[in-house]
């Protein structure tokens, strides 16, 4: 397996040096450097064209985020249907290796047994953890179910004081959060200056101390978030609801031209709202529920009871945590009202009784300015 990832990786290499940067068409690829692939690295024909598709996807991520394919690591290698297969009575894949073919046992949980039980998946990829050992992953397609239609919405706003908050009372805080993340900033920094200064034992254990602790942060906000987008996605399964989501494409790029100091842009910065609403949209498909996400233009500023838009001269319309409405007097948690106003005009975009005329031309506004930034899942 090692022999085979590192000739997989090499054919990749070589497969990006000799075709031309812009070219990202795996077709292309293949019938530039296939037989040489073949007969240089001793990759079968399936392994070869794998090869291919893969220089071609990477370019294509690559061009997207303005960037060029530099190198590839001996750490994984693409499977199909003609190179692997699963065998559930022994629990074990038949993966075609450098001139030979395998059976290799693997090791399942019950949750693996459960999705693969009566299954045939038709790919697969082989990859090295950095604790060295071998995992395979597995693709397994499903059918989503149709939508559930619905007149009803709920409205989800996001934020930092508190995560997520729905418009039918859920509410998630984002205090714990926040201090779990200064204080992995202040662990980080304090061994990050150990690990450059002080005796060599004392650099040698700061640099453990990092390894060990690297992505730990990270997998707490995506277990957080997986938490999160699941209980919003039944919420509105059992209300028999749409989900209307912000689309807050761009909020960092504009939230970073504003004077803050170094702690609040760190923060800013680490807010994983895309992750939610990417979680939130994926567990949507798989239930049947439909998400619309929504410009947040004037949620926050509309009053969801009289539809008024703040702010008006010499009225405020926000103090803390509350929102005042300087026009009929309501006063509300800000966020709970901002999720109000997401559901009333999530009601608009999809024409729903909900919506109010006011709700209606703001959407209509939005659609006109900003639809590319509309998205429906599901």
């Amino acid at each position: 397996m090692d022999a085979l990832l590192k000739a997989f990786a090499d054919g990749c290499n070589y497969a990006n040096e000799q075709v031309k940067s812009g070219i990202t068409s795996k077709t292309t690829i293949q019938n530039l450097v296939y037989q040489e692939l073949r007969t240089q690295f001793g990759l079968s024909a399936n392994q070869a064209v794998r090869v291919c598709a893969r220089v071609g996807a990477n370019r294509k991520t690559a061009k997207v985020k303005g960037e060029v394919v530099k190198q590839f690591s001996p750490t994984s290698a693409d499977y199909d249907a003609r190179i692997f297969a699963f065998r559930e009575k022994d629990k074990t894949v038949s993966l075609t290796l450098l001139g030979c073919r395998e059976h290799i046992p693997v090791v399942l949980a019950n949750y693996q047994i459960g999705k693969l039980k009566g299954r045939k998946p038709t790919s697969a990829q082989l990859c090295k953890h950095k604790d060295g050992l071998f995992y395979i992953h597995i693709q397994l397609t499903d059918e989503a179910p149709d939508p559930i239609k619905s007149d009803k919405i709920i409205g989800v706003d996001f934020g930092r004081r508190d995560i997520a908050v729905t418009s039918v009372g859920d509410k998630w805080d984002g205090t714990e959060i926040r201090d779990t993340r200064d204080k992995f900033a202040r662990v980080r920094a304090s061994l990050q200056s150990k690990a450059t200064k002080g005796t060599r034992c004392t650099r040698f254990g700061a640099r453990n101390i990092l390894k060990r602790l690297s992505g730990r942060e990270r997998r707490y906000q995506t277990w957080l978030n997986h938490n999160i987008s699941k209980l919003i996605v039944l919420s509105a399964l059992n209300n028999n609801a749409i989900i209307a989501v912000e689309d807050l494409t761009g909020i960092r790029e504009r939230t970073n031209q504003q004077p803050k100091s170094k702690i609040e842009r760190r923060r800013s910065n680490s807010w994983a709202f895309l992750q939610l609403r990417l979680f939130i949209a994926y567990k949507s498909v798989k239930w049947g529920v439909e998400m619309v996400a929504i410009n947040p233009a004037y949620t926050s500023q509309t009053c969801s009871k009289c539809l008024h838009i703040h702010p008006v001269t010499g009225q405020s319309y926000r103090s803390g945590k509350i929102f005042k409405c300087g026009h009929c007097g309501n006063h509300c948690d800000a966020d709970e009202n901002g999720s109000s106003m997401i559901s009333i005009v999530g009601a608009a975009f999809v024409n729903l009784p909900g919506g109010s005329v006011l709700a209606s031309d703001i959407a209509d506004h939005i659609r006109a300015t900003e639809s590319p930034r509309i998205l429906c899942v599901g």
